[in-house]
């Protein structure tokens, strides 16, 4: 993965709960803002998504995107990640990231560690910013929506 941005957010549900929102992309345009619709394209033998393609509509970027994903699971002691890596877009060139979930108290840490780029030249340094905006909206969202469902 090239340089990438991260930052982790306290969420008040069970590792399990916050795994269970993650998994369902369908529903995410019912909390993700930028998200318009989302089609899983396959699965793993478990039920667990593999590929999953994105519309997204972020203001200046638009894009039809297919991402493929490694589930780790939740270990007994609440520990647990998601990761994954583009497969095919438009408008992106990269789109790798990782949630690594662990049991903290009364919930879960939820740690985000996201590199994006573009096809488009773009200097770093605004995209390490733009990198920080979609984490913290997608991490401010997923606490959200996960402690609505608890």
């Amino acid at each position: 993965m090239t340089d990438s941005t991260s930052s982790s957010v306290h969420i008040a549900a069970d590792p399990g709960a916050v795994l269970d929102v993650i998994a369902d992309f369908e529903a995410y345009p019912e909390w993700a803002e930028q998200v318009k619709t989302v089609t899983v394209l396959s699965e793993d033998g478990d039920g667990w998504a593999d590929q999953v393609e994105y519309v997204l509509d972020a203001g200046a970027i638009k894009d039809t995107y297919v991402l493929e994903y490694d589930w780790d699971g939740i270990a007994e002691d609440g520990s647990g990640s998601v990761s994954w890596h583009l497969v095919r877009a438009g408008v992106l060139k990269a789109l790798d990231g990782t949630y690594t979930l662990s049991r903290d108290g009364d919930g879960t840490q939820v740690a985000y560690s996201l590199a994006a780029d573009v096809k488009i030249p773009m200097i770093g340094m605004l995209k390490r910013k733009a990198e920080k905006v979609i984490i913290d909206t997608a991490l401010k969202e997923l606490k959200k929506r996960v402690e609505s469902l608890s």
